[in-house]
């Protein structure tokens, strides 16, 4: 409803109420005005201020936020996300605010933060883990806290306390945390005999996982121009995380990310049968595959990387075809991995391979490939056994030149 109108006195004095918007909290606004005058005058006057206001152009609304004793953790959180926020990755901004609307905005984040003391954090948190919140998820709560009302003490200038720096977590027990599972190479080979029912992408991509540790979202960022499938290597020096309704291309989770890996035999095999057929479905569809084209897209000519939860799907899917648990993920396999090159490779090597953040071996921004890490390629490889096991030979022996079948 644009306006409103109520007599507030007798005999002829009305209020009036005009709809102007919402502020970034999504409060409603009005403008409020007293006219003395008849009924009918008054309506006159109601319907001006109200075409007057649609006339306008639409305000920039911004919270107008005291930093004071009447704080509260809900302001601390919204300042954050509109001052801050922009600068962190979409999957970051999207499990803060899961965290905020539903384990923060209508508890603790209604309190004042100057009347909160630790006491007081540590009971929320607490009651947090007896509701049966995992570790991890009560650990993110108390990181969200404590980073909003670190701002909102800096931003205060020194006025409001931090009540969450001195706050500690509850204990969990070591026996009631479930650690990720590793699958057996028995599983993990019945899910890529699984995967080649699906789709031959759904097959690569999950055996270059398997074969390599990559993480999934740096999977469905690989490029053409990412595979040298003459030297059996692959580059990996950006990520796709999920956004809402989209996905966003950025770089790897940490700098130590950014590496070269070396392929086995079978892996190479099947990016060399994919590109077959991707090279197909362009020439079908009349369009190019160039270097940058993605090497797991859906589409023709590769235009559009893999949205990272069609490859979880899949893996649901996949999962069920091979007939293995549902508690195997996406990162059990990066922990497979790890696992079956204890036994061949350093661990400096492995952190490096991996890319792990503690990995010491200097090697950013560089294409080199060690031999022990093809080592480790091919243990990887002689562990899963080969591709598809098609009778197609697209590559010539020992050259890695992409041929056309005959």
């Amino acid at each position: 409803m644009a306006g409103s109108m109520r007599l507030v006195a007798q005999p002829d004095t009305w209020g009036l109420c005009v709809f102007v918007g919402r502020d970034s909290l999504g409060k409603v606004k009005h403008r409020y005005v007293r006219f003395r005058g008849t009924k009918r005058q008054a309506e006159r006057k109601l319907a001006r201020l109200v075409s007057e206001q649609e006339a306008k152009p639409a305000p920039i609304v911004e919270t107008e936020l005291r930093w004071n004793s009447a704080t509260t953790i809900n302001d601390a959180i919204v300042a954050w996300r509109d001052n801050g926020w922009a600068d962190l990755s979409p999957s970051t901004t999207r499990r803060y605010e899961g965290l905020w609307k539903v384990q923060i905005k209508d508890s603790i984040g209604r309190r004042r933060i100057a009347s909160l003391s630790s006491y007081d954090v540590e009971k929320y948190l607490r009651g947090l883990k007896d509701k049966g919140l995992a570790e991890a998820t009560v650990r993110q709560v108390r990181s969200v806290l404590g980073r909003a009302c670190r701002l909102a003490r800096k931003w205060s200038g020194g006025a409001l306390p931090n009540p969450v720096a001195d706050s500690e977590l509850p204990s969990w027990s070591i026996e009631s945390q479930v650690p990720v599972r590793v699958p057996s190479l028995d599983e993990v080979q019945r899910l890529l005999v699984g995967a080649q029912s699906l789709d031959p992408r759904i097959s690569c991509i999950l055996r270059l996982m398997v074969a390599t540790g990559i993480r999934w979202g740096e999977a469905c960022a690989i490029r053409w121009s990412d595979c040298d499938l003459m030297l059996g290597t692959i580059r990996i020096d950006k990520s796709i995380v999920p956004n809402k309704g989209s996905a966003t291309v950025k770089s790897p989770k940490t700098r130590t990310s950014i590496r070269s890996v070396a392929i086995d035999e079978g892996t190479l095999d099947e990016l060399v049968r994919l590109r077959k057929i991707q090279e197909n479905l362009a020439q079908a569809a009349d369009i190019t595959l160039d270097a940058d084209a993605s090497v797991f897209s859906f589409g023709p000519g590769g235009l559009a990387p893999p949205h990272p939860d069609s490859i979880s799907h899949a893996l649901t899917r996949t999962r069920t075809q091979a007939g293995v648990g549902d508690d195997i993920h996406l990162h059990s396999l990066r922990h497979f991995q790890a696992t079956v090159l204890d036994a061949v490779i350093s661990e400096k090597r492995k952190q490096s391979r991996l890319g792990w953040t503690n990995a010491i071996m200097a090697r950013h921004y560089t294409d080199s490939v060690l031999d022990e890490d093809r080592r480790a390629a091919e243990h990887i490889g002689r562990q899963l056994g080969k591709g598809t096991g098609i009778d197609v030979d697209l590559k010539e022996p020992h050259t890695g030149q992409i041929m056309d079948p005959d």
